[in-house]
This record gives C-alpha cells, sequence and structure tokens, in this order.
C-alpha cells in the first residue's frame, strides 16, 4: 500500500510539472506576438511619416520649379548663343592643277617674232588638303596643311625667232613642214586623249593635209593623222632664213577704236612685236628696265594664248608698281601670284626671271578669268572658267582682286600704254 501510494504521488507531480511548463511556454509565445504587433505598428508609423516628409518635398521643389519659370529667361537664346560658340574642325582635299612653266629660247636664225615649239608643256595634278575652322555656322580659319603630287608637270620650252628680218607667211594646205619639237604625236583625231598613230622626232617633214582650229591633219609616209599646229613650222631645218615685207600693223588709230572698258580681253590686242617695244621705249616710270626687257614676253603671250597683252602688261604694271614691289624685284614676280593676305611675301611664287611670270599669268586669266568652262583654248586645253564672270575687266574683277576699284586701276594703264603707240 505504502509502495502504491509513493507511485501515484509521483505520476501527480509529473503532470503539475508538465503542466507548469505549458503554461510557462504559452504565456512567452503570447508575449512574443504582442511585442511582434507593436513593433509592426511602429515600423508603419515610422514608414507613413518617410512618405509624409517625401511627398513635402516634392511640394517644394514642384512649388520652387513654378517660381523659376515665371522668371523671364529666354532659353532659346542661350542655347543658340551656346550653339553659336562651339567650334568644329574639318580637312578637306582638293584636286587642282599645276601649271607648267614656260621655258624661252632666243634664235637668231628664225624670223623675228616667230615662236617654235620644242617641248610642249603638260600639266601637272596634286591633292591639295585645307583645314577648315568653324565657330557655329561661320567659316574662322583656313589654312593649308600639305599637299601631294599625284602628277608632276612638263615645262614647255619654246624657241622665239630674233632675227633682223620678219616673215609673214601664212601656212596653206598642200605646204611641207617641219617638226620642232623634239617629239610630237600624231593622234587619230584632233583631241589630247585620242589614240596615238606614232611619234615622231625634230626636223621630219610631212605634208598638211588640212587646218583646223589648233589641229594640223598631216601625212607622214603611209601615216595620216592629226597634230598640234604649234609643232610645226614651214621653215626648212637646212635654209631658215627668208625676207619678207615685214610683220602686218594695225595704225594708231585703228587699236586706239578698239580700246574700251568693257572690250574682250580674251582676243589680241593687234599690236606688233615692234608696237610692244615701243610702248615701253623710255618709259621713265620703268625705273629698272624691267617691262623695256621683257616687252616682247607679252607679245608672246597674246601670240600663243589669245589675251590681250595690253591688258597682260597693266595688270602687271598696277600690281607691281612698275616693277618696283619687293615681290617683283627678289622673286621676278610681276602679278604677286600665290601672294595671301596673311603672308604676302613667302607664299608669293618664285620664277627664274619674268618671261615665266608673264606667260603664266597669261595661261591662268586665260584658263580660269576669260573663257567659260568647256572653251576650246591654247594647246588643245579647255579652260575651266572657275572664276569667268565675263571676258571684261569688271568681270575679272569679280574673282581675281577684292580691291572694287581694280579694274579702273588698270584700265587706265591700258589707255596709258595704247596713246604711247
Amino acid at each position: 500500500m505504502k509502495k502504491q501510494t509513493k507511485e501515484k504521488k509521483g505520476i501527480v507531480d509529473y503532470v503539475v510539472a508538465v503542466v507548469v511548463i505549458l503554461s510557462i511556454t504559452a504565456i512567452i509565445y503570447i508575449s512574443y506576438i504582442l511585442f511582434t504587433e507593436k513593433f509592426k505598428e511602429t515600423s508603419y508609423a515610422s514608414t507613413y511619416a518617410d512618405i509624409s516628409n517625401t511627398e513635402k518635398i516634392d511640394n517644394y521643389q514642384s512649388s520652387n520649379y513654378k517660381v523659376m519659370q515665371t522668371e523671364d529667361i529666354n532659353f532659346n537664346s542661350i542655347i543658340e548663343q551656346n550653339n553659336k560658340k562651339l567650334r568644329k574642325e574639318e580637312i578637306t582635299k582638293e584636286e587642282l592643277d599645276i601649271e607648267y612653266t614656260t621655258k624661252y629660247v632666243e634664235n637668231p636664225d628664225l624670223p623675228k617674232g616667230m615662236l617654235k615649239v620644242l617641248q610642249e608643256g603638260v600639266v601637272g595634278k596634286q591633292e591639295v588638303y585645307t583645314k577648315k575652322i568653324y565657330e557655329g555656322e561661320d567659316l574662322i580659319k583656313e589654312e593649308s596643311v600639305g599637299s601631294k603630287v599625284t602628277k608632276s608637270s612638263i615645262n614647255k620650252l619654246v624657241e622665239i625667232g630674233t632675227g633682223p628680218y620678219t616673215s609673214n607667211y601664212q601656212i596653206k594646205v598642200g605646204d611641207t613642214l617641219y617638226v620642232t619639237a623634239s617629239i610630237v604625236a600624231i593622234r587619230i583625231e584632233p583631241k589630247d586623249n585620242a589614240n596615238k598613230l606614232i611619234s615622231l622626232n625634230k626636223d621630219e617633214q610631212v605634208k598638211l593635209l588640212q587646218k583646223k582650229e589648233k589641229w594640223y591633219k598631216v601625212q607622214y609616209k603611209s601615216y595620216v593623222g592629226w597634230s598640234k599646229a604649234e609643232c610645226f613650222t614651214y621653215l626648212s631645218p637646212n635654209s631658215s632664213k627668208e625676207e619678207s615685207n615685214g610683220e602686218n600693223k594695225y595704225t594708231k588709230q585703228q587699236l586706239l577704236g578698239k580700246l574700251s572698258f568693257n572690250m574682250n580681253l580674251n582676243e589680241p590686242s593687234g599690236l606688233s612685236l615692234e608696237q610692244f617695244k615701243k610702248i615701253f621705249k623710255n618709259e621713265s616710270k620703268d625705273k629698272n628696265k624691267i617691262f623695256e626687257n621683257n616687252a616682247q614676253y607679252f607679245y608672246y603671250a597674246e601670240k600663243q594664248y589669245k589675251i590681250n597683252g595690253v591688258f597682260l602688261a597693266s595688270v602687271a604694271i598696277h600690281e607691281s608698281a612698275w616693277g618696283t614691289s619687293t615681290i617683283a624685284l627678289q622673286k621676278n614676280n610681276l602679278f604677286g601670284y600665290g601672294a595671301y593676305d596673311r603672308n604676302p611675301y613667302n607664299s608669293a611664287y618664285q620664277f627664274s626671271n619674268y618671261s615665266e611670270s608673264i606667260d603664266l599669268l597669261g595661261r591662268v586669266f586665260v584658263k580660269y578669268y576669260l573663257n567659260p568652262a568647256g572653251t576650246k583654248i591654247y594647246d588643245g586645253n579647255k579652260a575651266s572658267g572657275t572664276y569667268y564672270n565675263g571676258p571684261t575687266l569688271s568681270g575679272v574683277n569679280v574673282r581675281y582682286a577684292t580691291d572694287k576699284n581694280w579694274a579702273n586701276g588698270v584700265y587706265s594703264w591700258m589707255k596709258y600704254l595704247y596713246n604711247k603707240l
């Protein structure tokens, strides 16, 4: 009995212990739940407060933005001014001609004033690279940064007669002609790029079949083709001297009758070689005798390139102050050719003698200024007409000179020279 009582008492104690443990556990769990809920409420309140503050900030910024909009600010003007200040650079490439130089050699065995082409001139090509700097849409600076020769030019060699006699013989169909150039091509058509039939050497003999502008149709043995007229002469290399009645001349009155401010400058003046020499002889303004000693080259330019030689001389006088400018004296450049405003002396072309500058500028005027693009000009070439605005003084003035009074200045010298005939 005693043992049984003890066992019952142990069971009761165990049950009481379990109940106590479970009660404590329940209390802890309930406390945890209550604490968690309280923490969430606090978090929600804090979050709500943050949202409320954000809205207040947004409201402030919105209000402030509205205040700024009410100020008188021209945003388009600001953007436009900023764009104008933006700088940009670009490099451009342009293909330009390299003009050949003409070399003259005197020959006393030829009639006075006669020309014989010993070597044809060939224009070269170059690629010129230019840097351009823009500020907005405005070009503020432009400078050459390099060039590359893609085809070299070949100088033209011309023999000029200085004999004590003249010849006015006019070559006609059926004449026997002689090659004056070291080598001349006979082509199937009167074009520079036409296929070549044969090449002839200096002094070879041909028969003239037809004349067409600057070309001759000739027969050489069994070959018949076209070649440049300037590469032939009627004079035999074995008997070059020939007397004649002299060169045709216009009287002073006839020549003055052609003179006007609006005359076409792509037509010869008509002055003879002697008349060109006369207008420069004993000229007091020609202090260094540059024009007197080179008068014949204005005549040769007129004869070869179909340009008014008096106009060409007048430009040289106007640009070089009668050959007294530094560029004229030190660079044999009577026209200031190639001189740019930013550095005129260094950029101006250098020539070996005055005849080269006279000849080159004669071709430059004919090729770029005095004839529209595509016009047939000297040596079978065509004018580019890059700066063509009419074949008159006013037309040349548009692109040749920035001085608007340039044409009047040149014309005053033309009148001066014509009146010295």
